[in-house]
C-alpha cells in the first residue's frame, strides 16, 4: 500500500508538472503573439522590409516600427532587411520560414504585385495573411536640377524623339515606378516596350544615380524626393495625382496634357498559418498604430497620404489589386 500511494503521489506530481509546463509555455507564445486572445501582448515585434535600406518600404517599416515603440504599443521592434527582386526574395522567406508566426509583419505594396507577375514567382500574395493597407502616396517625377529638362512638355519630347535615349532611374523592375513610365508612354503615343529604364533595388541607390545625372529622369513615390527638391538638387517635373497635392509645390501632369495618374500604395501582410486569434492580434496592433498621434505625425511629416483599411475588407482589396495590375502590365508589354 505505501509502495502503490507513493507512485501515485508521483503521478500525481508529475501531472502537476507537466500542466505547469503547458501554462507557462502558452504563456511565453502569448507573449510573442502566438497564442491566446486578440489582445495579446508581443515583446517584440519583427517588421520585414523586403528591399534594401533607403527606400519606401524600408522607411515605411521604420516608421512603424517608431510608431508602435513611441506609443507604448508593443514592447519593442526590430527591422530586418532582405532586398531583392521587387522585394520577392523577401516574400519568399516569409512565407517559407514565418509560417505561423504571429510576431512577425512584412512591409509590401504596388511594387511587389507587379514584380511577382514580371519575375513569374512561384511565391505569390496568395499566401500571405492580409493585415492592413496603410499608405497612398503621390508618384513623382524628377530630373537633376542641371537638366535642359524643365517640364513634362519638355520630357515627352525627349521620349519622342528617341525612347532609348530617356534613360530613367526607378524600383524593381514590373514595380509601380515602372508601370507609370510605360503608362506615360503609352499616353504620348511612344511604344511602351522602347523605354529605357533601369531598376534598382534601393531607394538610396536609384537617388545617387538621379542626383549623380547618371539618369535622364526619376520615378518614385514624392516622399522619397521632397528633400532633394525643396534643396534645390532636383527639379519636379509631375506627379501622376487626378488633381493638385495641397502639400506638393508643382504641377500634376494632367496640368501639362499628359492624361495619366497613378497612387502608389503600402501595407502590412503577415506569414501563412496563422490563428483566428493571432491575426485578430495583429490587426489590432496596427489599428491602435494607425491611429496614434505618432503615425498620424509621420504621415504629415512624410507626405503620405492615409489610406487605411484593415482586415477583410484589406483581403478583398488585394485580391483586386491583382487582377488590376495583371492587366496594366500586360497592356505595355511587361508581361504575357
Amino acid at each position: 500500500m505505501v509502495g502503490t500511494g507513493g507512485a501515485a503521489r508521483t503521478r500525481i506530481k508529475r501531472r502537476s508538472l507537466v500542466v505547469l509546463a503547458a501554462a507557462a509555455s502558452m504563456a511565453f507564445a502569448g507573449s510573442l503573439g502566438l497564442a491566446g486572445s486578440a489582445s495579446a501582448q508581443i515583446a517584440e515585434l519583427k517588421i520585414m522590409a523586403p528591399a534594401a535600406p533607403g527606400g519606401g518600404w524600408d522607411q515605411t517599416a521604420r516608421a512603424i516600427q517608431s510608431a508602435l515603440t513611441t506609443s507604448g504599443i508593443v514592447k519593442g521592434a526590430q527591422v530586418t532587411n532582405v532586398p531583392g527582386a521587387g522585394g520577392i526574395v523577401g516574400l519568399a522567406q516569409f512565407v517559407n520560414s514565418g509560417k505561423g508566426d504571429g510576431s512577425l509583419i512584412m512591409v509590401n505594396g504596388l511594387v511587389m504585385v507587379g514584380a511577382i507577375l514580371t519575375n513569374k514567382s512561384p511565391v505569390t500574395l496568395e499566401q500571405v495573411t492580409p493585415i492592413a493597407r496603410l499608405t497612398a502616396e503621390n508618384q513623382a517625377i524628377v530630373v537633376p536640377a542641371n537638366s535642359p529638362i524643365k517640364n513634362a512638355q519638355d520630357l515627352v519630347a525627349a521620349l519622342k524623339a528617341d525612347p532609348a535615349k530617356v534613360t530613367w532611374a526607378g524600383g524593381s523592375a514590373g514595380g509601380t515606378d515602372h508601370i507609370l513610365v510605360g503608362l506615360l508612354a503609352k499616353a504620348v503615343g511612344v511604344d511602351p516596350t522602347k523605354i529605357n529604364y533601369i531598376p534598382f533595388s534601393g531607394g538610396g541607390e536609384a537617388l545617387a544615380a538621379i542626383l549623380g545625372s547618371k539618369v535622364t529622369a526619376g520615378v518614385s513615390g514624392y516622399g522619397e524626393f521632397e528633400g532633394q527638391i525643396k534643396a534645390g538638387k532636383l527639379r519636379l517635373i509631375g506627379i501622376a495625382a487626378p488633381a493638385r497635392v495641397a502639400y506638393i509645390d508643382g504641377p500634376t501632369l494632367k496640368e501639362q496634357g499628359v492624361d495619366l495618374e497613378l497612387i502608389n500604395w503600402r501595407s502590412v501582410v503577415a506569414p501563412p498559418g496563422l490563428t483566428k486569434e493571432q491575426t485578430a492580434n495583429l490587426v489590432s496592433i496596427i489599428d491602435k498604430m494607425a491611429k496614434s498621434p505618432a503615425w498620424q505625425e509621420t504621415l504629415k511629416a512624410k507626405g503620405w497620404d492615409d489610406a487605411y483599411l484593415s482586415g477583410d475588407a484589406f483581403g478583398s482589396f488585394l485580391k483586386n489589386e491583382q487582377v488590376r495590375i495583371a492587366d496594366v502590365l500586360k497592356s505595355i508589354g511587361l508581361t504575357q
